[in-house]
């Protein structure tokens, strides 16, 4: 399927009408997976069930990274910000010897990156801050446009799971609120979530950095500051969810630790809910990870999980295709 940036969802959105047949999820195998989500969704949305919930209350919350797109070998906004130093090197010279800006321009990015958060954090505020929210949008949507991931040769875009686009468009089909609920940046996904997966911005939540109101030629704008507002990870989705919807989800999907926090607090109210996790399992189609990856850790997670009955997807065995099919 080929495909431009701008009709990505409505095209993903046909290709699985035509595919699905009377079946919600063609793309995952007939494991207990999917079988497990297709009961969940008959028990919530049948009137006559003992765990009917009305549509007002059905919310399902979603990681982004590692769980609706890749993540490996790092996550993609990292890689949009090494794209960023090297567009913006020319202006700044003192990064020829500064770290971890040196080594990105020597093409070194695994050097760059032995900082740790502090290296990653850095990259980040210099590369997403200093312009005015209209002026960042349009730098992250050209960027979506065209960049390739460096192993796959394929846009990002390209790397979002069909199986998971497939379970967001079928529980929106049963009158769920699906809403993102990420520890990438808020505004960087905003800038086509919608396109890819058809969740508008307002349902898009994340990390944020700090913004400020200035007039700029006369005109009002919001600067972007570098510096960390808040950091939407572990215990921090929950006081999202709270503050962003106002009500617990029924249904959660992650991939990593961090979002432990969001499956507790989705399973720990009374009445029906399911939590989710994307067991990556498959190297020869996508990687292959969780208790010592660097990037989408899930260690703490799988104990917890199977303790408490969460499901995991065995990307391997559940999962028919991985991206969408061209």
């Amino acid at each position: 399927m080929k495909h431009k940036f701008i009709p990505t969802f409505l095209l993903l959105f046909v290709t699985t009408f035509i595919l699905s047949a009377g079946d919600p999820l063609p793309s995952w195998n007939n494991e207990k997976s999917k079988n497990t989500i297709i009961q969940f969704v008959d028990q919530v949305t049948n009137k006559n069930s003992k765990h009917y919930v009305e549509p007002k209350d059905r919310i399902a919350v979603f990681d982004n990274d590692g769980t609706l797109w890749a993540e490996k070998p790092v996550y993609f906004q990292l890689f949009f910000a090494m794209d960023r130093v090297k567009e913006m090197a020319s202006d700044k010279p003192e990064w020829k010897t500064q770290e971890p800006f040196a080594s990105i321009l020597k093409g070194d990015p695994k050097a760059a990156l032995k900082g740790g958060e502090k290296a990653i954090l850095d990259l980040i505020m210099a590369t997403h801050s200093g312009m005015s929210s209209d002026e960042y949008t349009e730098v992250v949507r050209q960027w979506v446009k065209t960049a390739k991931h460096p192993q796959t040769q394929k846009k990002y875009i390209d790397m979002i799971y069909q199986p998971m686009f497939e379970l967001l468009v079928y529980l929106r089909d049963n009158k769920f609120q699906t809403f993102i609920m990420s520890g990438g940046g808020i505004e960087f996904m905003r800038v086509w979530a919608e396109v890819a997966y058809g969740i508008p911005p307002q349902q898009v939540v994340g990390s944020r950095i700090t913004m400020e109101y200035e007039f700029k030629d006369g005109k009002p704008v919001l600067i972007r500051k570098p510096k960390l507002a808040f950091l939407n990870d572990e215990g921090g989705k929950v006081v999202s969810i709270q503050n962003f919807i106002g009500k617990r989800p029924i249904f959660s999907a992650g991939n990593s630790d961090g979002d432990i926090a969001m499956s507790q607090w989705t399973t720990s109210k009374e009445g029906p809910s399911l939590a989710m996790f994307v067991h990556h399992t498959d190297a020869e189609r996508e990687w292959a990870y969780d208790r010592n990856s660097h990037i989408g850790q899930l260690d703490k997670g799988l104990d917890v999980g199977k303790e408490k009955g969460w499901l995991f997807v065995d990307i391997k065995t559940d999962w028919r295709i991985i991206y969408p099919e061209k």
